[in-house]
Formats: C-alpha cells, sequence, structure tokens
C-alpha cells in the first residue's frame, strides 16, 4: 500500500513538473518575424497569385491565420523597417524614405541610421532571456558611404547577418545570367560593402535567403543548447531588384524573374519552416509571422486590385500581406481562415511581441503601436482602437507620371488622402471600394473635415522632412 502510495505521489509530482514546465514555456514561445523585401499584396499563392507558386508559405497559411488589413507604415523600405523594430510611426526617428548617401540623406531631412538607444522591441525582449539574432536585410543605418553606423547588435541582437545595407557580418551577391552564347556570365554587385564590417561571404544572389536561413537554423540550434527561447528576424531581400533567379530561369521579362526568384525564396525559406514544423517542442511553442515592408515595384510584384504600388500611399503601397502561425497558442478554430475584419499595422506586431512573449512592458517604453496579440492568435477579430496615418516618402511627390498624395488616415473603413495644405482631399469607403476608385469627398464633408483635422494635428507632431513646402533643413534652422 505504501509503495502504491508513494508511486502515486511521485506520478502526480512529475505530472505537476511537466505542466509547470509546460505553462512556462508557453508563456515564452518563439517567434520568427518574415520580413519580405518589395513584395506585393497579391503575390503569395494563397492570397491570390495564379502565376506562381509558394507552397511552403502556402502551407503556414492552412494552419494559420492571413490577415486581408494588416498595413505597414510606410509604403518605403527603411521608413517601413524603423516602424516594424520600433513599434513608432519611423517620423520620430527621422527616417521617412530610403536611407542613402549622407548628402541625400541630409538633403531629404533624414537622419543616417536609426538612434541605437531607440525603442526596439528585440532588446526588450534580450532583456527578458531571450536569445535574439537578426538575418537578412537591414537597410536602417550603413550603407553607401555611412560607414559609421551603429552595429546591428548594438540594437539588441545577440548575432546578426546582413546583406550590403548593415553593419556587420554579411553575405554579398554573386550574379549568373546567360551571355547569350550558351554560356554564362559571372559578377559581383554592391563590392564596396565589405568595408561596412565583415566577415564577408560571397555567394549566389539566387541563393542568399537559403545563406540568412542556415544562420537562422545554426542560432536555433544554439538557444535550444542555451535553453532559451528566441526571437529571429529573417528578411528576405532577393525579391527586391536587381532579380537573379538560377540561371535557368532567367527571362528577359521583369515579371518573369521576379515571379522566378519569388518561388526560389519560398523554397529557400521551407527549410526554415520545416526544421520548427518538424519538432514537436518548437511546433507547439512558436509563432511565425510573415509580411513584405511595402508594396511592389512596378512591373515587378502585384497589389492584385489594389491601387497603387511601393512610394504610394494608396492601398497596393502600404498593404502588406500577413500570415500568421503558431499551431500550438492559436485557437484552433481559426486555423485556415482569413481575417477581413481586424485593421492593424507593423507598429502593432511590435508592441505585440511583448504580451506573445509574457514579459511586461519596460516603464520607460513607449509605443505608436497597440497589443493585438490575440487578433493574431485567432482570439479576436478587433482592430486597433487609434487611426492608423501615413506620410510620403519625401522623394515620392511625383510618381508615374502623376503627382501624389502627401498624407493619408485609415478610420474604420475609411481612407482619406490628402496634400500638407489640406486640399486634393481624396475619401474612400474601403469597405466597398478598396481600390479606391470613387471619391466621396464632396458627399461626406463633415467626415471629411474631420479626418483632414486629424491627420493635420498627427503630422503637426511629427518631426518634418524636406517632403514638407515649409521645411527648413538643419543648417537652415541653426
Amino acid at each position: 500500500m505504501f509503495k502504491s502510495k508513494l508511486f502515486l505521489f511521485l506520478a502526480a509530482a512529475f505530472q505537476s513538473v511537466i505542466y509547470s514546465t509546460q505553462a512556462e514555456a508557453a508563456e515564452q514561445p518563439n517567434i520568427v518575424m518574415v520580413f519580405i523585401d518589395d513584395m506585393g499584396w497579391g503575390d503569395f499563392s494563397c492570397f491570390g497569385n495564379t502565376q506562381a507558386s509558394t507552397p511552403n508559405i502556402d502551407a503556414l497559411a492552412e494552419k494559420g491565420i492571413r490577415f486581408e488589413n494588416f498595413y505597414v507604415n510606410s509604403p518605403i523600405c527603411s521608413p517601413s523597417r524603423t516602424a516594424l523594430l520600433t513599434g513608432c510611426y519611423p517620423h520620430r526617428y527621422r527616417i521617412t524614405s530610403y536611407l542613402e548617401h549622407r548628402q541625400s540623406n541630409e538633403r531629404r531631412g533624414m537622419v543616417n541610421w536609426l538612434d541605437a538607444k531607440a525603442n526596439v522591441s528585440a532588446r526588450h525582449l534580450h532583456n527578458a532571456g531571450y536569445a535574439t539574432g537578426h538575418f537578412g536585410k537591414w537597410h536602417m543605418g550603413g550603407q553607401r558611404d555611412v560607414d559609421n553606423a551603429p552595429a546591428i547588435t548594438e540594437y539588441g541582437f545577440d548575432e546578426s547577418l546582413t546583406n550590403f545595407e548593415g553593419m556587420g557580418p554579411k553575405l554579398l551577391p554573386l550574379t549568373e545570367v546567360p551571355d547569350g552564347k550558351g554560356g554564362v556570365k559571372k559578377g559581383r554587385i554592391w563590392e564596396d560593402a565589405q568595408r561596412l564590417g565583415g566577415p564577408h561571404t560571397w555567394m549566389l544572389r539566387s541563393e542568399i535567403t537559403g545563406g540568412f536561413v542556415d544562420g537562422a537554423l545554426k542560432f536555433i540550434d544554439k538557444a535550444k543548447a542555451q535553453d532559451k527561447p528566441f526571437y529571429i528576424n529573417l528578411w528576405p531581400d532577393d525579391v527586391h531588384s536587381p532579380f537573379f533567379p538560377t540561371v535557368g530561369r532567367w527571362s528577359e521579362k521583369k515579371r518573369e524573374i521576379y515571379l522566378a526568384v519569388l518561388e526560389e525564396m519560398d523554397q529557400q525559406l521551407g527549410r526554415l519552416f520545416d526544421k520548427i514544423k518538424n519538432d514537436p517542442a518548437l511546433c507547439q511553442n512558436t509563432v511565425i509571422l510573415i509580411c513584405s515592408d511595402n508594396g511592389p515595384e512596378p512591373g515587378a510584384g502585384s497589389a492584385a486590385h489594389l491601387r497603387g504600388v511601393k512610394g504610394m500611399l494608396y492601398e497596393g503601397g502600404l498593404r502588406s500581406s500577413l500570415i500568421a502561425w503558431a499551431p500550438g497558442l492559436m485557437n484552433p478554430e481559426k486555423a485556415g481562415t482569413v481575417n477581413k475584419n481586424s485593421v492593424f499595422a507593423a507598429i502593432d506586431l511590435s508592441r505585440s511581441l511583448l504580451p506573445l512573449a509574457g514579459v511586461e512592458m519596460p516603464a520607460t517604453a513607449q509605443y505608436d503601436g497597440e497589443d493585438m496579440s490575440d487578433v493574431l492568435l485567432g482570439k479576436s477579430e478587433g482592430s486597433r482602437a487609434s487611426r492608423l496615418f501615413f506620410r510620403r516618402p519625401p522623394d515620392r511627390k511625383n510618381m508615374d507620371g502623376k503627382v501624389m498624395p502627401d498624407l493619408a488616415v485609415r478610420e474604420g473603413n475609411w481612407k482619406l488622402l490628402c496634400d500638407y495644405n489640406s486640399e486634393n482631399v481624396q475619401l474612400f469607403d474601403l469597405a466597398t471600394d478598396p481600390s479606391e476608385t470613387k471619391n466621396l469627398a464632396d458627399e461626406r464633408p463633415e467626415l471629411a473635415g474631420r479626418l483632414v483635422s486629424a491627420i493635420m494635428a498627427w503630422n503637426a507632431e511629427m518631426p518634418q522632412d524636406a517632403g514638407n513646402p515649409d521645411y527648413k533643413t538643419d543648417k537652415a534652422k541653426k
């Protein structure tokens, strides 16, 4: 009898330890953020692309949730990445277009790199015990002649591996194209990026996503050996022009080589997804988030039915195809579904990482983003409480032979665009007109006036850039 009671006691205690460990693990899930460069809203086949297949990404969507009303916070790369990293409007950090040469940055009213003391969620996770790694494009400092920017590891990452637009270890691209004589012409691009930190590894551009995946896989193994949860940025850049698919898929048509690169990127990402899906512990306690940093380059990616492309404040420049996958943590009834209702943005993703990880937000942390973790896990179909505001890049006033609006705001189903002087107002009901074809400003003057006032107030709060006609340069201010 005593042995029997002892056995039951030990069994119960053992079960208690297991449940306790599982609960503790569930409070600190692993998180992988895949942020794809210049990909259109309609480019995943699970978002309607019939010209290319993205089976590895689609497989995550089949077990996860697709979000159709998710936004990035700028229609161009550097500010979009800043918003995702910090959870704040990128204008606060004076990054409002792509970072380039010092002279160009100054002319456009921008800094040369993201402040190393910026509010970075990865740093908060690192301080809470996470292993943190960045693998892929950075483009928030360390590019062209800006060679004294902070290293990526100064933003809260234990390890980094980037491309030609970031400080630290990097993969640099070799190229191969048909020479027109039955052979192959080889080359190198962005060779001067070797001066922006090292070590450097040269590899085929058509395989570089796989190189970033290799780095991430080693990082995962190391984190597991240290018994740490991990946060990983995996930010591919191969779907940003110039496009270099494998030689056998070369074409003279821009759209065709873009689709080839898109499919090859999906294949290479598949090894990372398989690693997580085939490991029971990782599968049950990992969140994977996938989206694009802005709309597509004209003639390459596709925004489907949405108006606009990269650089524009219309939906095609700002809306991004988000997929969330977390089978062990999500509401199982939402697996494989499409969320058409929740309106939120990249600044909210950053803010949501801490509650997803069970990490208390530091008292000093300030976010423009809101906690949307329940939405990501399928426990709610709510939207962010506050409006979303946007400002065009300072160098994107004229595009495709047309004059672009300067500012935009989304409130509920309403989207308004206007200029800095409150004129040229465009108002759209996105519930019935997601392609932004019918301007309702004259029909709804009271609503339009209220939204114009809101966006003017928001813009007045933000540091200005040279896109604003009233902007004074730093030298002039002094």
